[in-house]
């Protein structure tokens, strides 16, 4: 995702609404039929809302967000243009207010499917705010502005008022922030999850991901995105990566040269003594070729495809090492084509466990040790280049490759 653009939003200022006469009411009229012109409209009633509607909940061109705090209280806090600041918004809506559009994912890499799985990701799940000017600071909040410029906090969500007298709050399923410790590098090791408020502020987890109980405030922590930050939306998890932090990550045109690199080697099926080849990226993640490199997720032994050593009565995808006995799924290697996922441009070396995605050692541990939300309070180790929940001891396995023998 490339961040660019020219959105206005600001700083906030706050006024206490209350629910009295006729605020928030929208008055149904008509001239009427026969009616003189000086004799005003028929007044047929009334339609009273609550929580109240007010100015800046009715003006498109004013940003602001509604705390709800009882069905005869809200506060409103409003936003002025700001010059120095760009907005970008994600969430699952499609309508135009959304920058960048995501969906939930299912274990596996796809997305969720099927009329049950309703998502968990909200239509306006976060902003980020970045500064015009050098460093181009890039801070990120819950929630974002809807078609009417509105952030609306329901009665239920958890929302408090801050020491300075301000208000702040979450969103019904979180929006969570980890940032890596010593940076996004080869000596990164995951942070710590913690949670972002509406107005950017930084708290511990709560106890499940929807309960009303905010975590403990974290002064010395910030909402500024770093180089190597996950940001996740309760069902989808972004990566975000800095312009200098890319360009230490290892492009496409260096995986192309490991991959022909890696099958210049021959390698080669130590039981069929047929060559390997990782195929090439253009061809996608199709069904494999009788070249396909196949890895015994347990030990790392590579092999061509083969029918035999299958062990189903201890599972339906379990096979037996023709080299070292150990039992474990048998899956195609694939190369992780994505270069912003890569801590180094290290060698293909580590495949993840078990859906065999190929990519460097110090790459493989980072994400095999990095937990990822899961569900309302669980967190689980993930491929990054298909979202696969990783399993066995390390997650990852260590490919044993054998060179021809000429």
């Amino acid at each position: 995702m490339v961040l660019e653009g020219n959105p206005e939003v600001g700083s906030p200022r706050t006024c206490d609404l209350q629910h009295a006469g006729n605020q928030g009411s929208c008055i149904l009229s008509s001239p009427g039929e026969g009616a003189q012109p000086d004799e005003g409209p028929i007044k047929y009633g009334e339609l009273i809302s609550t929580p109240l509607v007010s100015k800046a909940l009715s003006n498109r061109g004013q940003h602001s967000i509604s705390y709800t705090l009882s069905r005869s209280q809200s506060v409103i806090v409003e936003y002025t243009h700001d010059s120095d600041t760009d907005m970008f918004q994600i969430g699952r809506s499609t309508e135009n207010m959304i920058d960048f559009v995501v969906t939930d994912t299912s274990p596996g890499g796809g997305a969720a499917e099927g009329p049950s799985a309703q998502s968990t990701i909200s239509r306006y799940a976060c902003r980020i705010l970045c500064d015009r000017r050098p460093p181009y600071t890039a801070r990120l909040y819950a929630a974002g502005f809807d078609a009417s410029s509105n952030i609306f906090l329901g009665e239920r969500a958890a929302k408090w008022r801050t020491p300075d007298g301000l208000m702040d709050g979450l969103t019904t399923n979180g929006v969570l922030v980890m940032h890596p410790a010593g940076g996004f590098s080869e000596d990164s090791a995951p942070g710590v999850w913690r949670e972002i408020s509406v107005c950017g502020n930084v708290y511990t987890l709560r106890d499940s991901r929807s309960a009303q109980q905010r975590g403990k405030l974290v002064e010395d922590e910030s909402n500024v995105l770093q180089d190597g930050s996950l940001i996740d939306l309760c069902g989808a998890t972004l990566l975000w990566r800095t312009p200098a932090g890319l360009l230490r990550a290892p492009t496409l045109k260096q995986l192309e040269a490991q991959r022909q690199e890696a099958n210049a080697a021959r390698p080669q099926c130590p039981v069929g003594l047929s060559t390997l080849a990782f195929p090439s990226p253009a061809r996608g993640r199709t069904a494999p070729d009788k070249q396909q490199p196949w890895v015994y997720v347990r030990c790392g032994h590579v092999h061509g495809y083969h029918g035999w050593g299958c062990r189903r009565e201890q599972g339906p995808q379990e096979r037996e090492c023709p080299l070292c006995r150990l039992v474990g799924p048998y899956v195609p290697l694939w190369l992780g084509q994505e270069a912003g996922l890569c801590l180094d441009p290290g060698p293909p070396s580590h495949a993840f466990a078990p859906c065999g995605h190929v990519c460097s050692e110090k790459t493989a541990r980072y994400w095999a040790q990095t937990p990822l939300p899961h569900g309302t309070h669980a967190f689980h180790a993930a491929c990054p280049f298909c979202g696969a929940w990783l399993t066995g001891e390390h997650g990852c396995v260590r490919l044993i490759f054998q060179g021809p023998l000429d």
